[in-house]
């Protein structure tokens, strides 16, 4: 008799106000159905899902989590860090949820999950910032801290509008950070309130400016880094850029590439995929073409 396949099923109990717990048996049953032996584990803390799939034991078929953008980043650090890696799953039920709906994944949890079991196997390219990985974006900037400032019974119930409302309360008085950058594509300085590479159709819930040709699988990243403003007038001029989702040369350099080299004069706060990636004065960005297989719709 042939052994059952067996998957390593890990979720965020606290994800987007615990919907997961009413879902929970209907997710259960779809794995179980296709065959499926299971292991459950609900994350406890913090980096929790790292170090389980980092140390998960040999003989898995695939992993399947739920829960934010986070959740989802943490399980790719920990299975980039195996030697033997496999195929993802994604159940999203966190607030924003940016890598799910680049990939086409449904917010339906029901529905995610047949595809996690019945879905093809996605090649998706992953970033690595210096030493630490992430999947769709590394941010710093005006609007960046939001998603890890904002507390997150907030987050919960204003979801998208929390992310904004943040945001405005600081554009008084925007800092901004002298750095040089340098890639084969591009080699530039100037003093930046926002900066952003990214593997994503959507960053922070609302559709980019990044251009609509994104593939999650040609080995390049898209990079935006905004100028800062020097007037009233300037910064009306941006906002409507930004708002119009169109880059504004004057304010905007915009390129695509597989490693960049950022380099400042003081320490910088970077966010990756949302969650705080700590304070750096010099960074090195790089993409690591199809690194890791994710499960998408047939």
């Amino acid at each position: 008799m042939e052994a059952a396949k067996k998957l390593y099923f890990i979720y965020n109990p606290h994800s987007g106000r615990g919907q997961i717990r009413s879902k929970l048996f209907d997710i259960v049953q779809i794995f179980s159905d296709a065959g499926y032996e299971l292991t459950v584990h609900p994350t406890r803390e913090r980096k929790d899902a790292t170090r389980q799939i980092e140390e998960l034991p040999e003989g898995y078929d695939l992993v399947v989590c739920s829960g934010g953008d986070g959740t989802m980043d943490e399980v790719v650090q920990g299975m980039m860090r195996r030697e033997n890696r496999i195929p993802i799953g994604y159940i999203p039920s966190g607030t924003v949820n940016d890598f799910a709906r680049s990939l086409k994944i449904p917010r339906n949890m029901a529905q995610a999950a047949h595809i996690s079991v019945e879905g093809r196997d996605f090649s998706c390219d992953i970033g690595t910032f210096n030493d630490e990985h992430f999947v769709y974006i590394a941010a710093f900037g005006i609007f960046t801290d939001v998603s890890y400032s904002t507390r997150q019974d907030r987050k919960n119930v204003l979801g998208h509008i929390a992310y904004l409302l943040e945001g405005m309360k600081r554009l008084k008085n925007i800092p901004s950070y002298h750095m040089r950058l340098s890639s084969e594509e591009c080699r530039t300085e100037g003093d930046y309130i926002f900066g952003m590479v990214t593997n994503s159709r959507s960053v922070g819930g609302f559709k980019s400016i990044i251009g609509r040709k994104v593939r999650f699988d040609d080995g390049v990243f898209e990079a935006t880094f905004i100028r800062r403003p020097q007037n009233a007038a300037e910064l009306q001029e941006l906002l409507a850029a930004i708002v119009l989702k169109e880059i504004d040369s004057k304010y905007m350099d915009s390129f695509r590439t597989s490693h960049l080299s950022v380099e400042s004069e003081e320490p910088v706060p970077w966010t990756l995929d949302g969650e705080f990636g700590g304070e750096w004065q010099s960074a090195i960005i790089q993409n690591h073409q199809k690194a890791l297989q994710i499960r998408i719709d047939n």
